[in-house]
């Protein structure tokens, strides 16, 4: 203790990955989390695990009024270091500042409520758990995160507390013993999370314990700064009692501050006999402990791990040891003060009346607090079945709870839904999930399913394993962990486009079979309850009951088979699968029917009503039906253009039914010609299929039944389409002309165009979702983008996933759980309407967030060997010409007062006084000045290989993209070049950028040649249009969530070497906005270039030089004979 800098024991409890961090999942760039104090990272990372063990998902709290409260006392980690390093300007204020312990995390979720971050050092976390309590009941927040949080970047407080003796030298902390030495450092974090008793019942939170009372005074004028007040601690004690409306003896132990050192421990005994022990039953002592013999002391966690550590002892009836006691401490009236160590864990004594406990916390400034904590209390009825948090969880479920699946049944078919910021976190989720499950044989498949669902958030890669009961899901969940496939285990397919269209297909007639539907009819009452609607409207027009037909087949066999049936049963099928993916988020941007799909499309966007749905679909189904039996329908291997001849010679008798794809066309008529023309293509070498059809539709034979028809739908209420509907009639977006009986006369005749339609939505669509009991129309899809990927052979085929809602091949309720879980990897589905339970099972808890964590640590700085020592004379020199000290000045000098040169020195002094301050004055400004200057990069700088996407204006790129892709090319990589138009809006881009993404060869980076176009903005605008384009591109690629770094060339945009001023003031503006774009997206926006003169000097070695350095490199520019970055350098002035 007695030599300076250093500490008289090795031992301590600290945080052995303290260093590391899970920058990308916060959206943190790793330069700022190098710069953030790691107490920071640990609060961001456990609040997260905070939530996620409280089953509450956390980005639902963004913008609600969730407060923090943040105990801190330690900040050293930037101390190290004796300035800023170079690069790091700017982030060490906001790494460093002790206010943004509290409101990063606010940041961070979006928390709206206070954001306080204290230091009353020991007492700090205790503190910010009254201050949140006092918060909450005022309505300051509705719910709180408090804790604190401690880390030991420098051996500082290990130094001083060695100076004053009060560490153990043992690194064992011995509370109330009589063999205490001191205290034992550790460090920690910890968090609870508050909310007031009504709300939490309400909302349905599980309840842990409840805070009965707290209270927090200060020692004032004590007999020292650092000595604790006994009589302070016996007020603070009582002022909780009282705020908690108890008695003394109605509160059953005490987890005490208990540092083990021999002047604390006796002064908080005696003020714990003062307070409590004195008014309580011999029988009945205050049982007393200290977390800190276990953990050591956590600084300005210590408080908050004694809470947790009584609320544990609190819902298990136990009161665990107090360790490393040899025997109490003899300084402690343990015989009559109604006090007892508990050297032993000893079961929770039963009194009748809920079980509490008081925590004290106390501060080295002599800010003291005491919280008196309840055991939770029952939970009624409802509130044990609750699930997830909210009024907003959707219960499809109309059966009485009897015969519902129940909470610990397997309930059929079930999602295990996953989710994670990267693949390789997705990996790690399922490895944890897999490892708990082995070890909770007790947790059903639906409650684990539901936990996931209902408690977890939705994060940007996601699977999902599918399967029937908990050994199937278990197997599916280890091969997602190990990264092998599996038939249970849905990821995202990497082959297919991302974002753009959902387009829902409705086909026709041919895919009908009795029982479609019963599978979902028996699980979801949603769609039942849908499908029954449909009945009812249409039951009225018909014979037969239409459940009856569809579901069993009844009363006669074959009957679905006929057109009025067909066409009404595809009809309610389709309405049922359209409710039934509404419940679950699933809604289409854009519709295509075939046929007589087109009716449940067109109700579906809106055209009309399902009341007037139902009316035309039994007037076209009953009419079409009536009519007499005959004809023939054949798809032929053929266009068209190509059968035109062969319809001609039989007069309009046979017309073309149907465009299916570009090489498929059906015709249609009576049955002598059509077979004839099938087989005359048959000998040419063409397919040909025979349809099994009653009738020839859309074809002359319908016309009989058309001024029926339109009597009959003529009342009808009719309105433009909301969602894009691309007409069957015309291939193109249906408008005004489909809300009229017209349009629908027409389309009994027409053929249906659904090859141009479905070509028409292609170039804009993500997914194509088919909505009927078979995969009917999705093979006819996947002609017609194969047919349109071979059109663009010069381009990267888009591929569209193709997803059948229904198959036959596999029981309904598992393809379609197959299905959403294909759409889910692309864009969220709420899975909470799969599980139809009420009341929903039983909520468990899950593992927390698989952060994937790397180490970031600013290296200890060794400050620069300080100059050589000014000897004393010439140190007495200096002073003594700095303060124009004559004397002292002559007698440095040996000019003794005789001596004739000592009154011209006594003239010169001045003037060298005013010349030594100046000069001292100008050396601390220079420390201020910088410069913009240009460090060389090595080449080639990196392999630059891997896939790029190249981002062009529409005019004013000249030959910079075919030059730009020569380069990124030469290493090796792929380049996809993007035309972006003037006018191209953020939306759309977006959606390009979605769709442009392939996630298993993910573009190592994006280059903009955008800022090239130097074209006004709008007419008198100073802006560029490179730089709105610019920043529309910077908002879809954080949009879109492309994870690649975005560089911006520009041409002449700096001054490089001795020019005085940039050559292009207007591709500057694009440099301006790099600079905000650096600190709000850091993790997307990758730097700026500065392209050479022309493009024949743009050698691909000097553009390699600076892309990669994706992160620690901010602005390079290959301008000149060699590549630079910008960098600030000291500039000294100049006289």
């Amino acid at each position: 203790p007695d030599h300076p800098t250093t500490t008289y024991t090795r031992h301590g409890g600290f945080l052995h990955n303290a260093d590391t961090f899970d920058a990308p999942f916060f959206n943190i760039s790793p330069r700022e989390a190098l710069a953030m104090d790691p107490q920071q990272r640990l609060l961001l990372e456990t609040s997260w695990h905070l939530l996620e063990n409280a089953h509450i998902d956390p980005t639902t709290l963004k913008g609600t009024p969730t407060g923090v409260y943040t105990g801190v006392s330690s900040q050293d980690y930037l101390s190290r270091l004796p300035q800023v390093p170079e690069g790091f300007e700017g982030y060490a204020t906001t790494g460093g500042l002790s206010s943004v312990v509290s409101g990063r995390v606010a940041y961070t979720y979006g928390f709206e409520g206070p954001a306080v971050t204290l230091d009353t050092a020991c007492s700090a976390s205790l503190v910010a758990m009254h201050m949140a309590g006092q918060a909450l009941r005022q309505g300051e927040c509705t719910l709180a995160l408090a804790g604190g949080v401690t880390v030991f970047s420098t051996p500082t407080a290990f130094v001083e507390f060695s100076r004053q003796r009060g560490l153990a030298p043992d690194g064992r902390c011995k509370p109330f013993a009589a063999a205490a030495d001191g205290t034992s450092f550790s460090e920690g974090v910890g968090l609870v999370l508050l909310e007031r008793l009504s709300d939490a019942r309400r909302n349905g939170h599980q309840i842990l314990a409840v805070i009965r009372g707290s209270a927090v005074n200060q020692d004032g004028a004590s007999n020292g700064l650092t000595a604790p007040s006994e009589v302070a601690q016996e007020r603070v004690i009582r002022q909780a009692l009282a705020q908690a409306r108890l008695a003394p003896d109605q509160v059953d132990a005490v987890e005490a501050h208990g540092t083990g050192t021999t002047l604390g421990d006796p002064i908080e005994a005696q003020a714990l006999i003062a307070a409590y022990g004195r008014e309580r039953p011999a029988d009945r002592p205050l049982l007393l402990g200290s977390i800190k013999s276990n953990i050591g002391h956590t600084h300005a966690a210590a408080g908050v791990a004694s809470v947790i550590k009584m609320v544990l002892a609190l819902r298990h009836g136990l009161l665990p040891a107090t360790i490393n006691i040899d025997e109490p401490s003899p300084h402690i009236d343990w015989d009559t003060g109604g006090l007892r160590l508990l050297t032993e864990t000893v079961d929770w004594p039963e009194t009748g009346r809920p079980r509490r406990a008081g925590v004290s916390s106390f501060g080295i400034s002599g800010t003291n607090a005491h919280l008196i904590l309840e055991q939770a209390p029952v939970p009624e009825p409802q509130e044990e079945q609750a699930g997830a948090p909210g009024p907003e969880t959707v219960r499809l479920s109309g059966r009485p709870a009897a015969q519902s699946a129940g909470a610990g049944s397997e309930a059929g078919v079930l999602p295990w839904v996953l989710s994670a910021h990267s693949p390789r976190a997705l990996r790690g989720q399922a490895e944890a999930l897999a490892r708990r499950i082995a070890v909770e044989p007790g947790w059903s498949a639906a409650e684990v399913g539901w936990s996931l669902v209902a408690t977890r958030a939705r994060l940007d890669h996601r699977a999902v394993v599918v399967g029937g009961d908990r050994s199937e899901l278990a197997e599916g969940l280890r091969a997602l962990a190990a990264g092998e496939g599996h038939p249970a285990v849905v990821c995202r397919d990497a082959t297919a486009a991302t974002g753009g269209w959902r387009v829902f297909l409705f086909g026709g007639q041919g895919s009908q079979c009795v029982g479609m539907g019963a599978g979902l009819y028996e699980r979801f009452p949603v769609f039942a309850a849908a499908f029954d609607e449909v009945c009812g409207l249409l039951d009225p027009h018909l014979e037969h009951p239409l459940r009856e037909v569809v579901l069993h087949g009844r009363p006669e066999p074959g009957l679905l088979d006929h057109t009025t049936y067909t066409q009404a049963g595809l009809f309610a099928l389709q309405v049922g699968l359209v409710r039934l993916l509404d419940a679950c988020g699933v809604r289409p941007d854009a519709v295509i029917g075939h046929s007589v799909g087109e009716v449940a499309a067109a109700y579906t966007a809106g055209v009309f009503s399902l009341a007037d749905a139902c009316r035309l679909v039994a007037a076209r189904a009953t009419l079409l039906g009536r009519l007499p039996s005959g004809g023939a329908m054949t798809a032929i291997e053929a266009t068209a253009e190509e059968l035109a001849a062969d319809l001609a010679r039989y007069g309009g008798e046979v017309a073309v039914a149907a465009l299916n794809t570009p090489t498929s066309t059906v015709v249609s008529g009576p049955a002598e010609p059509v077979s004839r023309i099938g087989a005359a293509w048959r000998e040419r070498g063409r397919r040909i299929k025979e349809l099994t059809v009653s009738h020839a539709f859309h074809s002359p034979l319908m016309e009989p039944a058309l001024a029926d028809f339109a009597e009959a739908i003529g009342g009808l209420a009719y309105h433009r389409p909301r969602t894009v509907l691309i007409s069957n009639v015309t291939g193109e977006p249906a408008g005004e002309e489909i809300a009229g009986a017209d349009y629908w006369v027409q389309h009994i005749r027409r053929p249906v165009r659904f090859h141009p339609a479905v070509a028409q939505a292609a170039p804009r669509t993500g997914v194509f979702v088919e909505l009927g009991a078979d995969a009917v129309l999705l093979p006819a899809v996947q002609h017609t983008l194969d047919a349109l990927a071979g059109d663009r052979a010069s381009e990267e085929p888009r591929r569209p996933l193709l997803v059948p809602t229904l198959s036959r091949t596999r029981p309904e309720a598992e393809e379609l759980a197959h299905a959403l879980a294909r759409l889910h990897t692309v864009s969220p589905v709420d899975w909470r309407p799969w599980f139809t339970a009420d009341p929903a099972p039983h909520t468990v808890d899950l593992p927390g967030y698989a952060f994937q964590r790397e180490r970031y640590w600013l290296p200890d700085a060794v400050p620069d060997p300080a100059p050589e020592a000014v000897g004393g004379a010439e140190a007495r020199f200096w002073s003594a010409v700095e303060e124009e000290d004559l004397p002292a000045l002559a007698a440095t000098l040996r000019i003794g007062e005789e001596d004739g040169r000592r009154p011209s020195l006594g003239a010169l002094l001045p003037v060298l006084s005013g010349w030594y301050r100046e000069r001292r004055e100008q050396s601390a400004v220079d420390s201020w000045r910088y410069r913009i200057g240009w460090q060389p990069l090595a080449e080639p700088g990196g392999s630059g290989a891997g896939d790029w996407l190249l981002v062009e204006p529409a005019e004013g790129a000249g030959d910079w993209p075919a030059a730009c892709e020569r380069a990124l090319s030469a290493a090796g990589g792929r380049v996809r070049r993007l035309v972006v138009a003037q006018d191209a809006e953020r939306l759309e881009l977006t959606a390009v950028l979605r769709a442009s993404a392939d996630e298993d060869a993910a573009p190592e980076g994006v280059l903009s040649l955008l800022p090239l176009d130097e074209r006004r903005y709008a007419p008198g605008s100073a802006v560029s249009t490179g730089l709105t384009a610019t920043l529309t591109l910077l908002q879809a690629l954080v949009d879109a969530g492309l994870d690649a770094p975005l560089w911006c060339a520009t041409r002449g945009a700096v001054a490089v070497g001795e020019e005085a001023a940039p050559p292009s003031s207007v591709q500057a503006q694009v440099w301006g906005l790099g600079r905000v774009a650096a600190l709000e997206h850091p993790l997307t926006w990758g730097g700026l270039l500065d392209l050479p003169e022309s493009p024949g000097e743009l050698a691909p070695e000097r553009l390699l030089a600076a892309l990669p350095r994706l992160v620690t490199d901010a602005a390079p520019t290959s301008r000149h004979s060699h590549p630079g970055r910008r960098r600030g350098h000291r500039r000294p002035h100049r006289a």
